[in-house]
């Protein structure tokens, strides 16, 4: 659910016509540079461009393209004099030298003589056209490295993708060569920044699983799973199968992702405000009841009743994979809606699984718990923000609940709410402080022979910085939320989603599949919609005039995608594997089900829709609005030198 990256590759491909080019046209590497004359850090890469060009010869082009920085009266005026001159004499290059190597801190006057040197006027009304024509490309670089991703210089692209990694010479030279490890990691940024890349893993690990345990290798493969690991420490021994850890240990950490997503919405993102909450909490309060209201409509008694929290269940991956396949059909609005929804169905669905799918309750290891928890408190209030004593406390606390009985991947969630946050740093006091640190080891640099690097104090200082300007809470999710998308959730999916295809599975099980069928088919889109709707009657909530009902009954559609948490609370909801595995077949049933359903109901796009809602969107819905729109080209100035 995290949000994806800014856009990696090159906008406006290069141009021999109207772009700057110094090197062969046919020459196998493209360097793009997206940089200001203004920007310290874009001098010192010109010294590396120039050794690269060196290096590489007429393997090598290399482009220059414009984006001035903020907070420099001269970065636009050194720009636009260089594209006058190349407007009015045809070179570029002379004058781009001349003004890297004078600038960055360009003195009153510097501009004028450097014009004067190569006999340029521009400020003649004679030359106001061609003024204008420099201006005009000076823009056009702006609006382009935006679309680009190209917010910082220098910002550099190689055969048209973004270059996200340092920028010295030999770091530079391994990524235009395409040495093994920079493949890989590029194909890994791109693999990621793929909307449906989550669920596409899913998907690829579901039917591996379903198609080792009906080919041969079948028995062997179940068999695994129930294999017994036992770890022990003390007078104490886990004995637990190969599914279980994976199940009541390795969930713990997405479950701990879950919950520092919920506490990142309900602080700053989404559910941040009453407002802003109160239609989706609304959509998914009605999107759990109704579906468990059909369930108990065919169930309402016996042991299968169990299997009521099957269908309240919301798969995120899937869901949000299949939003982004579907594009612009679903506003920026609508996926909004969906995201804080089935955020919210993930601590619902949490609760469920620790409160009413628990074992046998033991309250003295409840008493040990409750005094890790009370530990936690105290560090978070002590505003401790080192990770090992909460990493010893989570530790014990899934122990304790492991042992009392209750689902220990709430400790997950626990941990989660304790992880400390902390207001932002002042990041010009501490890029300030950057710099000083940075330009006294420069300084000594000098003084000293035998020095390969920064200093380990000055290092120290800037890891100090560097720590200051991210929140804990933001850090550690930023670092687990890949590990539990790509490798936790496929992981559980190979280990729970197989399945034998048979009809002796579905035989004498055909009601409570229809259960679990109705309720994530019919019952989520049903409730989602009246969920909202009713939040909407009573005004505790409005619905932004950007969407339909008609798109919000699609995406309650889409939430009918159980998978993962539905798989994991009918493993939990029935200790017989033949119920559980006619409950497997009938949550893959639902979801493509859903996912058809709600794909053919957004299919239609918002412009084709008649405006079935007069309702005004309130100012947070404007703000979510315009906080994805395209960005303007003036915001070209923002660019900052990192």
């Amino acid at each position: 659910m995290t949000e994806k990256s800014a856009p990696n590759k090159l906008e406006r491909p290069v141009d021999t016509k109207t772009d700057h080019i110094l090197g062969d046209n046919d020459a196998q590497i493209t360097l793009v540079e997206y940089g200001s004359y203004s920007c310290t850090h874009c001098h010192a890469a010109h010294e590396v461009v120039a050794n690269l060009r060196d290096r590489f010869g007429d393997q090598m082009r290399y482009v220059f393209r414009q984006l001035p920085i903020a907070g420099s009266e001269t970065a636009r005026p050194a720009a636009v004099l260089a594209e006058f001159a190349y407007e009015a004499t045809g070179e570029f290059w002379p004058i781009h030298d001349r003004l890297m190597k004078r600038g960055p801190d360009f003195s009153d006057g510097d501009l004028d003589r450097i014009a004067g040197e190569f006999e340029l006027s521009p400020d003649d009304v004679v030359n106001s056209e061609i003024l204008e024509k420099a201006e005009a490309r000076v823009k056009l670089d702006r609006r382009t490295a935006i679309r680009s991703g190209a917010r910082v210089t220098p910002t550099f692209f190689i055969n048209g993708r973004r270059y996200e990694g340092a920028w010295d010479e030999q770091a530079l030279t391994e990524a235009m060569v395409g040495s093994l490890g920079h493949r890989i990691h590029s194909a890994t940024i791109d693999f990621v920044r793929w909307g449906p890349s989550t669920g596409l893993m899913l998907l690829i690990t579901t039917l591996l699983a379903v198609l080792l345990v009906n080919s041969p290798l079948g028995p062997t493969f179940e068999a695994f799973w129930k294999t017994k690991f036992s770890i022990g420490f003390g007078g104490s021994i886990f004995d637990l199968s190969v599914l279980n850890w994976i199940n009541d240990g390795l969930l713990v950490l997405f479950f701990y992702v879950v919950g520092l997503e919920i506490k990142r919405e309900f602080t700053i993102g989404h559910l941040a405000g009453i407002r802003l909450a109160a239609l989706p909490i609304a959509a998914s309060i009605g999107g759990m009841i109704i579906p468990a209201l059909i369930y108990f409509m065919i169930f309402p008694t016996g042991e299968l009743s169990h299997g009521w929290g099957i269908p309240i269940a919301t798969d995120t991956a899937f869901a949000i994979a299949l939003i982004v396949l579907l594009g612009d059909r679903v506003p920026i609005e609508l996926r909004v809606f969906l995201t804080a929804a089935v955020i919210v169905d993930d601590l619902a669905a949490i609760g469920v699984v620790a409160f009413f799918y628990s074992s046998e309750i033991h309250f003295i290891f409840i008493a040990a718990a409750t005094l890790i928890v009370v530990a936690l408190v105290v560090l978070n209030r002590w505003n401790v923000y080192r990770p090992l004593p909460y990493v010893v406390a989570g530790f014990f606390l899934w122990i304790f609940l492991h042992e009392a009985g209750i689902h220990a991947t709430l400790a997950g969630v626990i941990l989660a709410i304790f992880t400390p946050t902390r207001p932002p740093g002042n990041l010009p006091a501490l890029l300030a402080q950057a710099e000083n640190v940075l330009l006294d080891e420069k300084g000594r640099y000098d003084e000293q022979i035998l020095r390969h690097g920064p200093s380990e104090p000055a290092i120290n200082q800037l890891n100090v910085i560097f720590d200051r300007i991210e929140s804990p809470a933001s850090k550690i999710l930023r670092a687990l939320e890949p590990w539990s998308s790509y490798f936790v959730l496929p992981i559980f999916a190979f280990a729970n989603a197989g399945v034998v295809l048979s009809l002796n599975v579905i035989d004498g099980h055909m009601r409570l599949m229809a259960a679990i069928i109705l309720g994530l088919v019919v019952g989520k889109p049903l409730g989602i919609l009246g969920g909202a709707a009713l939040a909407v009657y009573l005004k505790l909530a409005q619905k932004p005039s950007t969407y339909t009902w008609r798109q919000v009954f699609g995406v309650g559609a889409i939430a009918g995608i159980g998978f993962t948490m539905s798989l994991f609370i009918a493993g939990q909801a029935f200790s017989d594997p033949a119920n559980f595995d006619s409950a497997k077949i009938a949550v893959f049933a639902a979801s493509i089900i859903a996912g058809l359903a709600g794909t053919i109901i957004l299919w239609k796009r918002p412009e084709e829709s008649l405006d079935e809602s007069s309702d005004v969107p309130n100012s947070a819905d404007l703000t979510h609005s315009a906080a994805n729109c395209e960005v303007d080209i003036e915001l070209g100035d923002t660019a900052q030198p990192v």
